[in-house]
């Protein structure tokens, strides 16, 4: 063992990580060398597209400079929305810290482009929970049920391809947009890849051409070398304190695609007759915009950090989703502990993995907008941040968590390590993490 070795070895075991757990971690790493060489290449290529975008945009000092009230002829909020549109391949952008969330970005792109009669499908099942109020399928204030917008929904088949069948026969004249969730939020099925969301839209736009497809991002910007825009999306959205804001973003979100589609969605953030005109960035756009240009680096160390994750749980025999093998098209890692003090325990881990509050003890509690208590570790620099070291899940069977994030490789990997102590302590694995390592 080299002396390098040894040391970081000794800084685990003073960060809490006993030798079976270390051992065994450390084996699944060398296993993943290979496999963390493609995802660097990844990382590069995107790497070299922002760059190319901030270049060819003129992006400058000048556009650092912070504005207040109206934000009229904010030209760093305008450099920084053309150079999201280069990078995603569209036509237009809009890139706003007044959007509050994902959830926030959503909305607006949906009550933006739907009117009093249309109709939104879901050809991808049940969307992510919180958009379960805007769109009405648990009523509230200001759904787009209560607009007169209707919902129709078609279910991916047990093998989680899509059911063609059935998205034809339920896409009809109030169709307006198609929604498709590339994540796979609190669901088991698998996350949608650029390519399989590329055939479902060209299967969409076979039978009506004219129907908006909208494609929810998040968790999966600089993943892949290509985005939904490059093959037929109308409209990409998320938000900016995962994946693009690249863990420097304070707040916001961001929607590209086509102008008309912006247009709509400018004139509902701000009012009809402004658009994108206003929208003072209060000094945050150098942050946007470095958080933009780390991104494919902080994605790469993240996407690192879950197929780590993936290939530890399964060898401890849970299920994981996606398996260790998969090709990947989010950041995100789901275990199946089907056991609440496990899952618990998991968080508790990643909650003591972090650089901010790590003495903090993660609790289940009754989170807005959802139908069960949630469980949430997340010691990170901007409150809710989820492409820093994270996870959460409902308290409800299988007792599933959700792991992402992590702002360096080294962090992230710190993490799964630190998750899988706290499940070593339960006492439940002790045998066979110590057989492993013997073996």
């Amino acid at each position: 063992m080299e002396q390098r070795d040894k040391i970081l070895e000794e800084y685990y075991a003073q960060m809490g990580i006993a030798k079976p757990v270390y051992d065994f971690c450390m084996k699944v790493e060398e296993e993943l060398k290979v496999r963390f060489l493609s995802i660097d290449k990844t990382a590069e290529c995107n790497q070299m597209k922002v760059l190319r975008a901030m270049q060819k945009n003129h992006l400058s000092e000048a556009c650092f400079a912070p504005t207040t009230g109206y934000g009229y002829n904010d030209i760093g909020r305008e450099t920084l929305e053309k150079i999201y549109a280069d990078v995603f391949g569209t036509e237009d952008a809009l890139v706003r810290p007044q959007i509050t969330c994902g959830t926030h970005a959503l909305a607006l792109a949906l009550m933006s482009q739907l009117r009093p009669g249309d109709e939104l499908l879901s050809p991808v099942g049940k969307p992510y929970d919180t958009l379960e109020e805007v769109i009405g399928i648990r009523p509230s204030k200001g759904s787009l049920a209560e607009y007169g917008i209707t919902y129709r929904q078609v279910d991916l088949l047990s093998d989680g391809s899509f059911d063609y069948e059935n998205i034809k026969k339920a896409i009809n004249e109030k169709t307006h947009l198609v929604t498709i969730q590339r994540s796979k939020g609190y669901q088991t099925r698998p996350t949608l890849s650029v390519e399989r969301i590329g055939e479902l839209i060209s299967f969409i736009k076979s039978i009506k051409p004219d129907v908006i497809c909208m494609v929810d991002n998040c968790y999966g910007e600089f993943v892949e070398e290509r985005e939904p825009l490059d093959v037929g999306a109308d409209m990409i959205v998320g938000s900016l304190i995962k994946n693009p804001g690249g863990g420097l973003a304070p707040i916001g979100g961001y929607l590209c695609g086509t102008k008309e589609c912006i247009d709509r969605a400018a004139y509902r953030l701000t009012s009809p007759g402004l658009g994108k005109e206003v929208g003072a960035t209060l000094g945050v756009t150098t942050s946007l915009t470095q958080g933009f240009f780390l991104a494919p680096t902080v994605v790469k160390g993240a996407l690192k950090g879950a197929v780590f994750a993936a290939n530890i749980y399964e060898k401890l025999g849970f299920k994981v989703i996606p398996d260790s093998k998969e090709s990947r098209h989010d950041i995100i890692q789901e275990v199946e502990f089907h056991d609440p003090e496990l899952m618990v325990a998991f968080c508790e881990g990643i909650q003591a993995a972090a650089p901010v509050d790590s003495f903090v003890r993660p609790e289940p509690w009754d989170m807005p907008g959802y139908d069960a208590q949630v469980i949430m570790a997340a010691g990170a620099f901007v409150s809710g941040s989820s492409i820093e070291l994270s996870a959460d899940g409902p308290m409800k069977e299988p007792y599933a968590v959700y792991f992402q994030g992590g702002l360096t490789w080294e962090h992230a990997k710190y993490g799964i390590m630190m998750s899988l102590q706290k499940i070593y302590e339960t006492g439940k694995l002790k045998n066979i993490l110590i057989n492993d390592t013997e073996s």
